[in-house]
């Protein structure tokens, strides 16, 4: 390739020296890296002829394509190097795309059509007509929205039935069919290789299978709704639902999920401090291994933090590499970015309770400041775009995040100071987005790019990996971007923040969702029931709290003990005397005891002797007291023999059967 270009200078020798002059202007670059680049434009010298301001958009995409078919996509758009240095020396139009990629693999959205054709549906009639439902519904919906729309219709739901029912041509499902689609539905397989080699099939519920029989759903009654007003075009498809409504009703589902979506919130919250401070140290650490390796001569051993390490002698290597004592050579450069970005995914997303495309869109233009009205003081703001709800907001930046924010600044910022404006594509609506100052940008292959959530994924699992967690089954913990989301507003509503202020800013329209990230926690209750106690007590006289003395301990403690009696126990109050003159079997408060009614039907038999002994003997002033005792006896013998018959009988409440509260009856002769 040298050669190539060498036998080229002569035709433009001065665009061939201002692209060298342009390479170098790069510090970080790579000789390989060069020389490709200087290849790639070499190459299309010779084969279009001309100079290096001749060469055109479309000639850098030929040769992308080119390469794409030899080498795989992979292997040629992403080197984009030589499109970058043509780019900056101006001999594009003003409208050229920033990079090459633009022509890659990112394509953009793909048409109804496509969507559809993604799965090869067998059935052309209902292919077009799940082409028609699409189209119908695309200008209410964004573009992920409908390709996961178009994944569940095509795919889950007809692709399977093609693939289980051959020769299925008809939305009119038999019942044994649908019953065994919305099966398969319910579960997934999973494919689990065991300690002896061998692969065992594992099924699990599928947690999202309600939603989409719910789409599914929607689309029969969809059809039979438009069959209505355009009968012409949708009143052949118009066939009845196999999918009731209670199947597909996933108010139960959503409990379930929030109980799991706050299980993890729990989990995850007590342990957060540990996460930051594990990826705060190996940040620093990571820095201070690059600037020690940086510091030692190639050839010789260097320590950092207790830690051993050997720089090897490599002429030709670019980054900065060492060796561990294990002997593995590790990229030191690499290592400290990925332990910076980390530090900040975390410090960002804690900080903000931003999602993750939100994350990724700040840019260093939303760094504004906002002036009180009553005070003039300033006061840091951090714009975030709109996502979701397509609204967008503002964010009070503390102390904390504006160190971070200012760290990141410092990172990305060019050799001008600036903040290059960097080309980005949204994953979600696959479309590129404008060049603009991204924060989250790192450099590959001497062009810069913003980073993917795979990307922030990918880094989360590594610090997680390195810091061991386990949850509450004893599984590794896996986090995602959405877990700080919800561990923000679970600790700004537990700390005292109201509710609707956390719903702005999380930007959610609706303040139930806001309260559904919200994890409920068991102490929140003890101190509110501990809360409430302390303001009773205060509206109560303080000597009810004071500490008793012995002496009245033990007077309380002797209560219980001289309240037991002969025939059971009396439920009179503490520190109050009797009021029947311990005239216990007349008294109310008298609780019999069942093992003491052969003493009680004594009682009543002694008594009944003397009443009629003072009838014979004419004592009429012991008869009327006489009576009032039998009187008492008898009650306590009748309470005794309802709790018993309690006990053994069950009662009837009296409760009607059908036959007495049905509307009518028929006259039909029963079989």
């Amino acid at each position: 390739m040298a050669g190539l270009i060498d036998a080229l200078y002569w035709r433009d020798p001065e665009g061939i020296t201002e692209i060298k002059a342009r390479a170098a202007a790069h510090s970080d670059l790579r000789k390989v890296a060069v020389s490709e680049a200087l290849g790639k434009i070499a190459v299309i010298l010779a084969c279009k002829g001309g100079g290096v301001a001749q060469i055109t958009v479309g000639d850098c995409v030929e040769l992308a394509e080119a390469k794409d078919k030899a080498r795989g996509p992979r292997a040629g758009t992403n080197k984009s190097l030589f499109y970058l240095l043509l780019h900056s020396m101006g001999i594009f139009p003003e409208d050229a795309p920033a990079a090459v990629r633009v022509f890659g693999r990112a394509r953009g959205q793909l048409s109804v059509e496509q969507l559809v054709d993604r799965y090869e549906l067998a059935c052309r009639p209902v292919r077009n007509v799940l082409v028609d439902y699409l189209r119908e519904r695309q200008p209410q919906l964004d573009y992920n929205s409908l390709s996961q729309l178009s994944l569940i219709l095509c795919k889950s739901f007809w692709a399977d039935l093609e693939a289980h029912h051959p020769g299925i041509d008809s939305l009119r499902l038999e019942p044994a069919v649908a019953t065994a689609w919305k099966e398969r539905m319910r579960t997934k397989v999973r494919r689990v290789r065991q300690a002896d080699g061998s692969v065992s099939e594992v099924r699990s519920p599928r947690l999202v299978a309600v939603e989409d029989m719910a789409r599914v759903r929607a689309f029969y009654l969809d059809i039979t709704q438009w069959a209505v007003d355009d009968p012409a075009r949708w009143a052949a498809w118009a066939v009845p639902c196999p999918i009731s409504e209670a199947e597909a009703n996933f108010d139960k589902e959503v409990r379930r999920r929030k109980a799991r979506m706050d299980q993890r919130t729990r989990e995850r919250l007590p342990v957060l401090p540990r996460l930051v401070a594990a990826v705060d140290a190996e940040r620093k650490l990571a820095a201070a291994r690059l600037a020690t390796a940086r510091a030692a001569s190639p050839g010789t051993a260097f320590s950092v933090s207790d830690e051993r390490w050997h720089r090897p002698q490599l002429p030709h290597a670019h980054a900065t590499w060492a060796d561990d004592v294990q002997g593995l050579r590790r990229n030191l450069n690499i290592e400290e970015s990925n332990a910076f970005w980390t530090w900040a995914t975390v410090e960002v997303l804690r900080h903000t309770g931003v999602r993750i495309e939100e994350m990724l869109e700040l840019s260093h233009h939303g760094i504004v400041q906002y002036r009180l009205p009553s005070t003039g003081e300033l006061v840091p703001l951090l714009q975030i775009a709109p996502s979701k709800t397509d609204e967008e907001r503002l964010l009070l930046v503390t102390p904390e995040l504006a160190d971070v924010l200012s760290q990141i600044v410092r990172r990305v910022r060019d050799t001008t100071g600036a903040v290059p404006r960097v080309p980005a594509y949204d994953t979600h609506e696959k479309v590129w987005l404008p060049a603009m100052p991204w924060l989250f940008q790192y450099p590959r292959g001497g062009e810069r790019r913003r980073m993917t959530p795979g990307g922030i994924r990918h880094l989360l699992r590594r610090a997680l990996t390195s810091l061991g967690l386990t949850g509450s089954d004893g599984a590794p913990q896996a986090w995602t971007p959405h877990d700080f989301r919800r561990m923000f507003v679970t600790d700004a509503v537990a700390n005292g923040l109201p509710p609707h202020i956390a719903q702005i800013i999380c930007g959610h329209k609706d303040i139930s969702t806001t309260m559904g990230y919200k994890a409920i926690y068991p102490d929140e209750a003890i101190e509110a029931h501990r809360a409430f106690i302390a303001r009773r007590r205060a509206l109560r006289p303080g000597q009810e709290y004071r500490t008793p003395t012995s002496e009245e301990w033990d007077d309380f403690l002797g209560h219980f003990e001289r309240r037991k009696l002969s025939v059971g126990t009396c439920g009179r109050a503490f520190g109050t005397a009797c009021v029947h003159e311990h005239a216990c079997v007349r008294c109310a408060m008298l609780r019999p005891d069942p093992a003491q009614r052969p003493r009680l039907e004594e009682i009543r038999d002694n008594l009944i002797d003397r009443i009629a002994e003072a009838e014979r003997e004419g004592w009429l002033g012991e008869i009327e007291g006489l009576r009032i005792s039998l009187t008492g006896a008898q009650d306590k013998l009748a309470q005794l023999d309802a709790a018993n018959t309690r006990r053994r009988h069950a009662v009837d409440l009296g409760v009607p059967t059908f036959r007495q509260i049905a509307v009518g009856t028929s006259k039909a002769a029963r079989p």
